[in-house]
Parts: structure tokens; sequence; C-alpha cells
């Protein structure tokens, strides 16, 4: 038996489903997830000794790749001095002003340890500083693992085809309405049927979770009016975009001023870490200043805190240099594997912003969730399975996006593509 197998068989007694989060699974692509071992670079080593090309990079967060030196050199040190002190820190400080000069929307933050805290504190915030009840969000779009927030769903929740959640009380999906994404006129619609109600539209600029779904021209700035004009508060979830699309995520690349961002993955430098920032008049509404309470033992961790410092710092040196390799590499990977796909005369809609992408197996196009849905699921699962064998480890549900760093090279980009087109030729 396989050290991996063996493993897996252990988990299985340990674990519901073998895995803490749920997609590790494999459920929807089969076959057997590999359990790692270590990574570096563009790669991970499963605890069998095989190497992968790695384009989930830890659902997003290793933009640098795994073990960059000055990110692991910044967390070594910060450990030698207490991996958490449970009271405020410089560094906390350093960080935030770095993210600041980033994104002119933010002009107070608050860290936590995950997006999920990032989105649900978000919220609490905007329905503390409107006096309303009912959010906003999209179909496909996940904001983390809070009770509101489940309702048709993206991310693992997509992948089951879990319209939800057991264990969301009515009471509380209720206040949820969920429209679909890049539908500007069901915004309108909603704000017409609940005038005065609505607390804010929360939306994933670029959707992450159910695939990546680009915003149509105008789209987000018509949340913007849509929201001014009804008194609700905009945030914009960019635990996934922030830093990953530009410099200043998706809210300068589409220029945007929201009144509240969530930021994570890329932000921690691969350890945990979400922030929830914006308007000085929303962000003092909270406690101490304010009457809204949110609070967390680990929330500005030393650790995290040195990781950020590091990558952040890193991406502001060297912006141009940064992203102009994520653009060209994205591209080149993103279209020649559709190429791949379309001389095998296989349906293939290819959606990309940036350094993040997915493959529908769909005739497409793909706008939205609904659209995304129609992708073939089963063939996804054969060519994952095919690119996981001949080394390649894509992110295992068809809903969820892939994404490139800067350690990834021309020739592993040469090597996917080579590994798509035999995994074509299989199917």
């Amino acid at each position: 038996m396989r050290r991996s197998q063996a493993l897996a068989a252990r988990a299985e007694k340990l674990f519901p489903g073998g895995v803490n989060s749920p997609v590790r699974a494999f459920r929807a692509v089969g076959g057997e997830p590999p359990f790692v071992e270590r990574a570096e670079g563009a790669y991970l080593w499963d605890a069998d000794g095989n190497r992968y090309i790695d384009y989930f990079g830890s659902w997003g967060p290793m933009i640098l790749g795994h073990a960059f030196p000055p990110v692991v050199e910044a967390i070594r040190e910060a450990a030698a001095r207490s991996a958490s002190f449970g009271a405020s820190t410089a560094a906390e400080g350093d960080l935030a002003e770095r993210i600041v000069a980033c994104y002119p929307a933010i002009e107070k933050l608050r860290f936590v340890s995950s997006g999920t805290e990032a989105t649900m504190s978000a919220i609490r915030v905007a329905r503390g500083a409107t006096g309303r009840k009912i959010i906003v969000k999209f179909e496909g779009c996940y904001h983390g693992h809070a009770d509101g927030l489940l309702v048709k769903a993206g991310s693992g929740v997509a992948t089951f085809g879990i319209p939800g959640s057991a264990g969301v009380p009515e009471e509380i999906a209720q206040l949820t309405l969920a429209l679909p994404f890049n539908d500007l006129a069901a915004v309108e619609a909603a704000f017409e049927a609940h005038p005065g109600e609505i607390a804010c539209v929360i939306v994933e600029p670029v959707v992450g979770n159910a695939g990546c779904i680009p915003p149509a021209p105008g789209y987000l700035q018509g949340l913007r009016r849509v929201t001014q004009k009804n008194g609700a508060l905009l945030i914009v979830d960019e635990v996934m975009t922030g830093f990953r699309v530009a410099l200043g995520g998706a809210c300068a690349l589409y220029g945007i001023d929201p009144d509240l961002v969530t930021l994570g993955k890329v932000v921690g430098g691969g350890l945990p870490v979400g922030v929830f920032g914006g308007k000085r008049v929303f962000m003092d509404q909270l406690a101490p200043l304010g009457p809204v309470y949110q609070a967390g033992t680990l929330s500005g961790n030393p650790l995290a805190m040195a990781a950020g410092l590091a990558t952040v710092g890193y991406l502001q040196k060297h912006e141009d240099e940064v992203y102009a390799r994520l653009e060209r590499l994205s591209a080149a990977v993103a279209e020649g594997v559709a190429g791949a796909a379309a001389q095998a005369g296989i349906a293939m809609a290819t959606n990309r912003v940036g350094a993040m992408w997915t493959w529908f197996f769909s005739e497409g196009p793909v706008t939205n969730y609904k659209e995304a849905a129609k992708s073939d699921t089963q063939r996804f699962g054969g060519f994952h399975r095919a690119m996981l064998e001949a080394g390649v480890w894509l992110p295992p549900s068809q809903f969820e996006a892939a994404f490139m760093s800067t350690a990834h090279t021309e020739e592993d980009v040469e090597r996917t593509i080579a590994a798509a087109r035999g995994a074509f030729q299989a199917q």
C-alpha cells in the first residue's frame, strides 16, 4: 500500500470524510487524494515522493510560490520571539500601512484569522451602521461558512451540489437574498421589493468559488450606484482576488470604491489571516469606539504579520515585474490548454482574470453560476485524474479557480499543455 493510501485510511477514522475541509476529499473528481509532505516553489511532493506542478497554491495565497525564502526567514525570526502575544505589536501597524497604501478605500482595518471571520465581521458592521437586517449576495459566490452566507454559495457547497447547509436556521437564511451574478436588474428589483431593509450587498468582484467568472463591463460600478442610492453598504470580498489580480486587487483593476473590503489569502503569505476594512465612518462603529463587537485572541498574530509583511512588501517593491510575469504565464497556460481541447474537439470555455482562471467543460459562455453549473463535471473529473497522473495538480473541483505563482516557469507551462493534450486524447 502506498503511504498516501495508508495515511488516508488513518484519516478516515479521525476526520469526517477523512479531511479537515471538504473539497480535499476529491469526491467531485474521483481518485485518491495524495497526502502532501512538502512544497517548494511551484511544486508539491506527496508522501510517496511524487512531484506535482501546483496550480491551486493552497487555494490562492502562494503567489510567490511555496517556501519563498524571504517569507520563511520572516516567519522563523518572528517565531523565535514567540508565536503569539495576545497583545498589540508594531508589525500589525506595519502591515496595515502597506495594505492601506494599496487600497484607498481602506481607511481603517482589523486583522482576523480567516476569510470567514472577515466577511462575517464586515456584514456585522454593515448591519450595525445601517440598522438593517437583510443582506444581498450572489449565487455561486462563497464568502466563508458563516450561517447567513451559505445560501446558494460557491466553493465546496457548489462542488457537492448543496443549496445551503443543514444547521442553518430558516430564520437566518431568510435574511439573505441570493441573486444571479452579473444581473444588475435583479439587484435593483431586490431593493424595490425591500425598501429600507437591505443593509449591504456583498460580492466577489471576480467570482472564484464557482470557477473564475469575471464581472460584466459596468456591473461593479452599477452595484456601487444602486447601493449608494438606497443607503446600503457595498462590501467587496477580495479574500481571493486581493493582491492577486493586481497590487490593489479588483478594486484597482476595475476602479471601484466600496464602503468595506475583505482580504485574506495573499495577505498572510500562506499563514491564516483575514482583513476587513473600509471607510473610517463605518469602521469606527467597532468596539471599543462603537457598539459593534468583534474580537479574536489570535487577530494580528505575529507569525502571520511577519509572513504578510514579507509577501506584500515584495509585491510592492517588484510590482511591475511580478504582475507582468503572472499575466504572461497565466495567459500561456490557460490559452494553451484551451487550444489543446479545441484540437481534440472538446467543448471548453476558458475564463481568466490575471493569475486566476478556470477551464469549464462547457460550450460557454460562463457569466454566472447557472451557466457554470451546466459544465460536464464528469469529464472534468476524468481530466483532473489524468492531469494528476501526469504530475499536474489542479483544483479538485470544476467550480474552483486555478492559480499561477511567480515560481512557475515556461517549462512548467509547456509540461502542463503537453499533459492536457495527452489527457484529451485519452478521453
